[in-house]
């Protein structure tokens, strides 16, 4: 296939005046568009249900979304019967057939850009600038396993002896589970799903039931794509009804996560059982939480460190595994750089994302507004509110103001726990040695990052510093496909490398075929 080189998915200008307009034309279209149901599809089929997932806006909870179809393990049988049909055509198909595919898929996502924007805007309470970004990543996922398959189709090269070939190339699993978190509904559920499909696997698709409208809507771009009846097979849920029916089914061959550190260890155990007609070991793919940490040494660009400290504490408010929850500031340096990131994280504009010019939105719902108000409550106790007030009436919307808690001790639960809101806990270090060493305390493993301008400090960092992803100098978010393959250790996940060329193996078996002339 002739294709040209990947590059990622450019983000719009919202000094564009162009552009702002088309936002605000894409929200207003959408708003037309609330409140409307949305039933399972499986098998090109519509399955409707009698229970029903209500989405509302989490910028205005009284406001509905939309009403999808609650699948219960009736439908869940139905959707891996279908795919385990399916699987034995799709299977057979080229792999060059099933990268085109991809490549629609992207083209019809590029068009309905302002379209998935806004969705995420009403389901999501995305700003339009985080929503632009993942939208954009969900392009990329598509364009670049597209590639990737074409890649990895015939193999890879292997050593063969005199008189012998062997060769070395992948084959398709079968029918796997998709199970997607709410905070990047587009990019993530595009992500796992398309690597999964491209690779010649059928899936089950179980988006958050947060945001299963933006779910259907991806589910839709497959469909207009051209992807066969029974290869997608969306099968929205809540995780007690369907999770753990899905996940020990024999027929189901692996699944792919993206959420908490609970539900992903409980997969993880689930999964490891064999039960009756069971063939195979399943396969695991996870990806969960992190405590991620930013070091500043007293050599570092600290006007720059302050400001990528906020972007990368604040973006989406924290909702997100890679975000900034821990500031180690080197004792030096450390009252200088927490009043420049008080100051900047002030100027931040909270609100619902009708314009631009908003940074945060709401945290998704009311259980998430609770857990980290509770949160707040227990960093009154364990540091100094330098900035930050109680949270509002949740009625109104659940925002959270973003909140910093300096002098914060290392073993403090803010600075232990996953908190996923708005809340940076800002901890002094004496030197770099001990500043590495709060860093790496912690069970997680996701991303981090250094801002130095010491040589010897980066450099071990680069090899000492236990996370997945290690940034230097910049922000610790916004891990672009193709770029920056993104996955942690530890609790953090399997590492599994998304957007990265070890990603698409993990979704097909490695054969060996040797022939003796």
């Amino acid at each position: 296939m002739g294709l040209l080189p990947y590059k990622n998915e450019p983000y719009l200008d919202w000094t564009n005046e162009s552009n702002t307009q088309a936002m605000r034309a894409a929200l207003a279209q959408i708003e037309g568009s609330l409140g409307k149901s949305y039933p399972l599809i499986i098998g090109g089929k519509m399955v409707e249900t009698d229970a029903e997932i209500i989405s509302v806006n989490p910028s205005n909870p009284s406001q509905i979304v939309g009403r999808i179809a609650a699948a219960t393990e009736r439908e869940a049988h139905m959707a891996l019967e279908t795919a385990t049909k399916a699987f034995d055509s799709w299977s057979k198909t080229r792999a060059e057939a099933r990268a085109r595919i991809l490549l629609r898929a992207a083209a019809i996502m590029r068009r309905r850009k302002l379209e998935f924007l806004a969705w995420e805007v009403y389901e999501g309470g995305k700003p339009w600038a985080e929503a632009d970004a993942q939208v954009a990543e969900a392009i990329d996922f598509l364009e670049y396993y597209a590639r990737e398959m074409l890649r990895l189709k015939d193999g890879v090269d292997i050593y063969s002896v005199p008189g012998e070939e062997s060769r070395y190339f992948y084959q398709p699993m079968g029918v796997g589970v998709i199970i997607a978190p709410w905070n990047f509904p587009t990019a993530i559920l595009t992500g796992m799903s398309s690597a999964a499909i491209v690779a010649g696997n059928t899936i089950v698709m179980k988006p958050s039931e947060f945001t299963s409208v933006v779910g259907a809507k991806v589910a839709e771009v497959f469909s207009e794509a051209g992807l066969p009846d029974g290869v997608l097979n969306f099968c929205p849920g809540y995780g007690g009804e369907i999770g753990d029916y899905l996940v020990t089914d024999a027929r189901t061959r692996f699944i792919s996560f993206t959420g908490s550190v609970a539900t992903g260890l409980r997969i993880n155990e689930l999964a490891a059982r064999q039960i009756e007609r069971q063939r195979w070991i399943k396969r695991v793919i996870v990806e969960t939480g992190g405590k991620d940490a930013m070091i500043i040494d007293d050599s570092a660009d600290l006007e720059a460190a302050a400001s990528d400290i906020v972007k990368s504490a604040y973006g989406y408010s924290g909702q997100k595994c890679s975000a900034a929850s821990r500031a180690i500031l080197h004792q030096d340096i450390y009252e200088e750089v927490l009043n420049k990131v008080v100051e900047k994280t002030r100027a931040l504009k909270v609100g619902v994302p009708e314009n631009a010019d908003v940074t945060i939105g709401p945290v998704i719902s009311d259980a998430q507004f609770e857990k980290v108000s509770s949160y707040i409550e227990t960093g009154k106790e364990e540091g100094e509110r330098v900035l930050g007030e109680d949270p509002g009436d949740p009625k109104n919307g659940y925002f959270i103001p973003p909140t910093i808690y300096g002098g914060v001790e290392p073993k403090a639960r803010i600075a232990q726990e996953e908190i996923f809101g708005p809340v940076l806990s800002v901890i002094s270090a004496r030197d770099f040695d001990e500043a590495l060493r709060i860093a790496n305390d912690n069970p997680y493993g996701l991303t981090g990052g250094v801002y130095s301008s010491t040589r010897d400090h980066l450099e071990r960092a680069r090899q000492e510093f236990k996370a997945g992803n290690v940034y230097f100098n910049r922000t610790i978010t916004g891990a672009l496909v193709g770029v920056q393959p993104f996955g942690g250790f530890g609790l953090s996940g399997t590492d599994s490398k998304a957007g990265g060329p070890d990603y698409l193996p993990l979704h097909m078996l490695a054969r060996t075929v040797v022939e003796r002339f």
